[in-house]
């Protein structure tokens, strides 16, 4: 199983600036708007999920309520203020959306001629990738598998990401046929980002900040935060992980135009209010128009309700609680990992909302929602009802043709779904590491089985099984799992796979701290699946040295590659290179040094007995220490000084090429 990042909740002691409003001028219709964005903001804080934050609202072209939360940093004692800038993640998506409109209003580009015409180097091993479009790139349609994350989430920016990206697709398939569905796909993006650089000859920065920063004036906008300078005015939000007193470094995320810009949420307002077709603007009517519209796949509506109704760029171009009101509302959110942005534009209303936040359990999306619908009430443009209260669903008995529904689905995570058809209920189960734990129940009524969080049902579409989830907030039918099926003669990989280490060697030293918790990888079996593996996520075996995908209608999978390296096959998954554990060097007593080779890929130690270590490295190399379970125990990113290891931990040490290590380990005993 793969070693995730787990971030618990960090109780914030003091809130010094609970009533001191970094605020610009409040307009009077917006009293209700600012309670809730204070309210949601400051229970959010409490509760752990976010460090800092910043909401504004936009009107007629004006900011009418700005405000900052919590400290941008601590250990400077500076406040969030309507300046501060935040990592912004997937709201990127619209600005590469938008550079691409740009060109396409030039003559330049065409949404519907291929990928190849401008990008002729972008290959896969699915020979369908030729018929990939520059508009599919953009509505997820592509059917490229999802993210080439390899190194490009940390604190320094990537100079190889454009090559790492296309190595990556080139030993990739699709996961289905081009326009036919669209999973969220983040490496479309990163071609899109790719054509923009190539047409315009400019660096995606330069073209941005040409094209579209300076002529609508939001000077807070650029890369990453950790690829900006700050300025006495202009100071970055650190993220805090839970329960350490320093801040991480500043985030970098080398994927640009898919998720790697960062903004103040008053220039997020702005950029918004572009898409009104009034002030500051960059698009012509005509590529205005087209980003505002729905850019559906094949498979939309073929579900029972609404789909999501994905844009150029956009997550959102109709929100139906909205638009039974008559308002149409443009919607991107973002997250990194430890950024949440939740950016809403009303363009027939020149109404803008944004709010950004540190935390991957920030509330931020749903409280951007909140903020927006509270602000259209305050105007008078939105009926806001109450929410009916009802009674219990009471269960029914489960119809006997939903039992063809039971099995295992994959949704990210394998799920196990079991009915009791005479108590009319559904009981998910996430199937990990051979066990088995509930996710949920829900009573089945109606046709929908029902939980607090909404109604799911069982639909099938073009001959495939998927498990479906209401939003009832949102009003959308979206895909949380489709079935695995049966593999009616399972091969098996040419390697041993049930509890077997992996460990990453193409790991970067400024890789993020989430990232590093996959640098440990401990594959399984299935045994209720002949012929599926389990390497970070779920596989079809294929062939002796190759897993598929195991399903087409989720976002970020991966293909599993195994290649004869150095006398033993290591695993290519997704673009990042695993060797098996066994092959790691055995660290012994005393002091050792250890150079980084030629290739440049990190080196591994095998703790055989327990110990204390300590290291001497090279200033921008790393030192990450893992227990037998592959737990993080140590990252010289946050830590210094001593640690423990017990016998069956491994040691990370990673840097560039010819870099020198030397570890030192005395008897923990």
């Amino acid at each position: 199983m793969m070693r995730h990042f787990v971030r618990v909740g960090w109780l914030l002691v003091c809130l010094l600036l609970a009533g001191m409003p970094l605020a610009a001028a409040m307009d009077s219709d917006a009293t209700d708007a600012k309670a809730v964005a204070r309210t949601e903001i400051w229970k959010d804080i409490a509760a752990g999920a976010t460090g800092n934050a910043a909401v504004a609202i936009m009107d007629g072209g004006e900011i009418v309520y700005s405000e900052g939360f919590g400290m941008a940093d601590r250990a400077g004692s500076i406040p969030v203020d309507r300046y501060t800038i935040f990592n912004m993640g997937s709201v990127s998506k619209v600005y590469a959306a938008t550079a691409i409109m740009l060109l396409v209003d030039e003559g330049k580009v065409e949404l519907d001629q291929p990928v190849t015409r401008y990008l002729p180097e972008f290959k896969m091993a699915d020979e369908r990738y030729k018929d990939i479009t520059v508009r599919m790139t953009l509505n997820h349609a592509s059917g490229i598998p999802g993210t080439t994350g390899a190194n490009n989430f940390g604190f320094a920016y990537n100079k190889d990401v454009y090559k790492d990206t296309l190595d990556a697709l080139a030993l990739s398939d699709l996961k289905h046929r081009p326009g036919e569905m669209n999973p969220y796909c983040n490496d479309g993006f990163t071609l899109a980002e790719m054509i923009v650089v190539r047409v315009s000859g400019q660096s995606f920065p330069d073209f941005l900040n040409e094209r579209i920063f300076k002529p609508l004036g939001i000077g807070n906008t650029g890369p990453s935060v950790g690829m900006r300078p700050e300025t006495k005015k202009v100071k970055a939000a650190r993220y805090y992980p839970p329960g350490r007193l320093n801040a991480e470094p500043l985030e970098v995320i080398s994927l640009l135009g898919a998720g790697g810009l960062s903004a103040s949420a008053e220039d997020l307002c702005r950029f918004a209010d572009s898409f009104s077709g009034k002030g500051p603007q960059v698009l012509s009517a005509r590529a205005l128009a087209e980003m505002k519209k729905a850019q559906p796949p094949e498979f939309s509506g073929k579900l029972r309700g609404p789909d999501v109704s994905w844009g150029l760029g956009w997550d959102v171009t109709d929100h139906e609680r909205y638009r039974v009101q008559g308002i149409k509302v443009l919607g991107k959110s973002g997250g990194t990992g430890t950024y949440t942005t939740m950016m809403f534009a009303v363009p027939d209303r020149r109404i803008a909302v944004a709010v950004i936040a540190t935390g991957a359990r920030s509330g931020a999306v749903a409280i951007a929602d909140k903020v927006l619908e509270a602000y259209l009430a305050d105007k008078g443009l939105m009926k806001k009802e109450a929410r009916a209260v009802t009674p219990p669903v009471k269960a029914e008995p489960i119809p006997a043709g939903l039992k063809a529904y039971e099995g295992y689905y994959y949704g990210g995570v394998l799920m196990r779904m079991a009915f009791d058809t005479e108590k009319g209920t559904l009981t998910v189960y996430k199937v990990e590491d051979q066990a088995e734990t509930t996710l949920l129940t829900a009573k089945y009524n109606g046709g929908y089985f029902h939980t607090d969080g909404g109604k799911l049902y069982f639909a099938v579409v073009d001959g495939r099984r998927y498990f479906v989830k209401h939003d009832p907030d949102w009003m959308v039918d979206t895909i949380s799992g489709e079935k695995v099926e049966p593999v009616a003669s399972p091969v098996r990989l040419g390697v041993e796979i049930e509890g077997r280490e992996w460990l990453r060697r193409n790991a970067k030293a400024f890789e993020g701290m989430m990232a590093a918790d996959g640098n440990v990888v401990e594959s399984r079996l299935v045994p209720a699946l002949p012929g599926y593996v389990v390497f970070g996520g779920l596989m079809r075996v294929e062939s002796p040295i190759f897993a598929a995908m195991p399903v087409k209608s989720m976002r970020d999978l991966a293909e599993l590659r195994l290649v004869d390296r150095d006398g033993g096959l290591w695993a290519w998954c997704g673009g990042a290179l695993y060797m098996p554990g066994d092959m790691a060097a055995t660290l012994t007593g005393g002091e050792g040094r250890l150079v980084i080779g030629k290739e440049g890929y990190n080196e591994w130690l095998k703790v055989t007995e327990d110990c204390v270590l300590s290291f001497a490295k090279p200033a921008k190399g790393r030192v990450m220490v893992y227990d037998a379970e592959g737990k993080l125990l140590y990252d010289s990113v946050m830590d210094s000084g001593e640690v423990f290891v017990g016998a069956g931990g491994f040691v990370a040490l990673t840097g560039n090429a010819g870099d020198a290590f030397t570890v030192m380990a005395k008897s923990g005993n």
